[in-house]
């Protein structure tokens, strides 16, 4: 049986339609998908993200267990910001991505992908051992709702008493909406300006009624799934599963930048990405812009003349943009901006090309 979030009789109230989600029953559209991606990029849309995974990491050496355990240089990151980063295993594969905030300067917040909280949960608690720091895991007590699109800052602004002006991108601060107690975050997964809210599980209804309330006037709707994934694709966006997985190096997915050989002591996986990033890997992440209507989807094949050369991770036809896109892998020698291609579209080959990452940028 599929978990509920705290905020499941709100969307069953709203007439969401679920879905199961990496075990959780989540709303994948309320009114129309195609509303709520136009909603996002001209006003805003409001998400529940509690499925996300919430890990507190703790204690004098909590900046040196995660330089440890990840791959990115947290150490380096000053209370109050927030970096995006990979927990990797022996071999280089991806375990997952990361959003690491660093709290203070020993308290930090690990959020993970909802199909790898245990994963990431139980990595983390085997490699702080031997450093003087705690590993908790409180995804069951924290709620995360985020306000994304233009209008976001007025949304929130009207309800917090937080200095949304002085609240950088990828930084946090507790701040209070109506009463309510949150970390307030300003990262995203849409393209568009927005916030995070982490939240007192008890408390996301109050404090989803007093967005919704605040995101009329403006024309806010709540968000789903699906639009959230046509958003992610449209910012060139990687999504565990489909860009990243066990069997791909940061390398392979252009997101070797997160990979910080430069820390001073040894890290999980070093001596293999090391190796990795001496060599051209053989596929790598690149962007197809096609034409016409029909997308690619994951798992179809890309070619090259009758020669298959990759395979498309996320596809689908861009609200946005009006033309069908997608990430795929493809052999390097292929993956040059301009290159053109085809995708085999359930046995009808359609002419992509390749694009350079991400499809959409805000203004």
């Amino acid at each position: 049986m599929s978990k509920e979030t705290s905020l499941h009789g709100v969307h069953k109230g709203l007439g969401a339609l679920f879905t199961d989600f990496a075990g959780w029953s989540m709303p994948i559209r309320y009114s129309s998908e195609l509303a709520e991606h136009k909603a996002v990029r001209e006003t805003a849309g409001l998400f529940d993200l509690s499925h996300m995974a919430e890990i507190e990491v703790t204690g004098p050496q909590a900046a040196d267990v995660l330089d440890f355990a990840l791959v990115g240089n947290l150490s380096g990151v000053k209370p109050g910001r927030a970096r995006y980063t990979m927990i990797c295993d022996e071999n280089g594969g991806v375990l997952d991505d990361l959003v690491v905030y660093r709290l203070a300067d020993e308290k930090f917040l690990v959020v993970a992908n909802a199909g790898n909280a245990t994963v990431v949960a139980e990595a983390l608690a085997e490699r702080v051992s031997g450093f003087d720091a705690v590993v908790d895991n409180r995804s069951e007590d924290v709620a995360l709702i985020a306000v994304q699109g233009p209008k976001a800052v007025e949304i929130l602004g009207a309800v917090t008493d937080a200095d949304l002006g002085a609240l950088k991108y990828y930084a946090s601060v507790p701040a209070v909406v109506k009463g309510h107690d949150v970390l307030l975050a300003r990262t995203g997964y849409t393209g568009e300006d927005g916030f995070e809210l982490y939240v007192p599980a008890g408390e996301a209804p109050a404090v989803w009624r007093i967005l919704t309330e605040a995101g009329e006037p403006h024309g806010l709707l709540p968000a789903g799934l699906a639009c959230r994934d046509t958003l992610r694709l449209e910012a060139g966006m990687p999504l565990y599963g489909n860009e990243l997985s066990l069997q791909l190096s940061p390398f392979e997915a252009g997101l070797g930048r997160v990979v910080k050989f430069e820390k001073p002591n040894d890290f999980v996986g070093k001596a293999a990405l090391e190796e990795l990033s001496k060599k051209d890997v053989p596929r790598v992440r690149v962007g197809l812009k096609g034409s016409g209507r029909r997308a690619p989807r994951h798992g179809y094949t890309v070619l090259s003349g009758e020669t298959e050369i990759g395979e498309v991770t996320s596809g689908a036809l861009s609200p946005t943009l009006g033309y069908p896109i997608a990430m795929a892998y493809v052999d390097r020698e292929h993956s040059e901006p301009g290159t053109e291609l085809s995708v085999d579209i359930r046995g009808r080959v359609e002419p992509v090309e390749v694009v350079a990452l991400p499809f959409y940028s805000r203004a």
